[in-house]
């Protein structure tokens, strides 16, 4: 495990870890040992998350990708002859996400909720995913000190995937939502939760949801990236603002 989770670092690595404690936990469930399954073991793993845990295709194909990834390791280093999870079959993931976004007048009830919120974290919660496009972890992982100017325009400097540092410029909507969660400290996260730690993505699904309920809006699987985003590449015609390399 240490070995395969090495090959990672970041985020990608904390992600790594939690699928593969998913599949490792069904194997102590299923009184299997890690190392002696069968290809026929693991069809049944992704049954059991396809019928049992009903994850959408995109999730199990990527979970199942963590386990064929972990096998392959395994055959790297001599520990086993040969991958269990050769040849097993990858759910079907459609071209498109038949996630909706949020409407006009529905992300104008979201933001309008968190303004009025006496959470500050909250208005800067959805003014980062919807006004700026980032993701669940690039706005939770925003520190205080990733804010500077740039050409006289305050920016954001941003970590995406695989390390990809970019400065993000802020529009004035979402610089006053930063300021108001910052409320004058000089360093530590951005977004922070209830207990003044950083805000990871769980607690920020769960912000989202109460915002949402609160907003009035009622929509099935609501996701704190993708619900918000999409809303705001269809309404301002651009995923995300212009970004430079750091």
């Amino acid at each position: 495990m240490s070995a395969y989770l090495g090959r990672y670092r970041g985020d990608s690595r904390l992600h790594t870890e939690s699928d593969l404690r998913v599949f490792l936990t069904w194997c102590t469930d299923q009184d299997l040992e890690p190392l002696s399954v069968a290809r026929v073991d693991i069809e049944r793993y992704v049954r059991w998350l396809q019928d049992v845990r009903r994850l959408q295709p995109s999730t199990v194909s990527r979970r199942l990708s963590v386990v064929v990834g972990f096998y392959r390791v395994c055959v790297i280093d001599g520990i086993l002859p040969h991958s269990p999870a050769d040849y097993v079959r990858r759910p079907v993931v459609p071209p498109e996400s038949p996630t909706l976004g949020l409407g006009h007048l529905q992300f104008e009830a979201l933001i309008t909720t968190a303004r009025q919120s006496a959470n500050p974290n909250d208005f800067a919660l959805i003014a980062m995913l919807g006004l700026l496009g980032l993701r669940i972890f690039e706005a939770c992982g925003a520190n205080i000190g990733d804010l500077g100017e740039e050409h006289g325009h305050r920016v954001l400097r941003v970590r995406g995937k695989g390390g990809k540092v970019v400065l993000v410029p802020l529009p004035p909507a979402v610089a006053r939502a930063v300021d108001r969660a910052v409320d004058g400290r000089l360093d530590g996260p951005i977004l922070r939760n209830t207990l003044g730690a950083r805000m990871d993505r769980h607690a920020a699904t769960r912000r989202l949801k109460h915002l949402a309920a609160s907003a009035g809006i009622r929509m099935p699987r609501m996701h704190p990236h993708i619900s918000v985003s999409r809303f705001v590449s269809s309404f301002w015609s651009v995923p995300r603002p212009s970004s430079v390399p750091a």
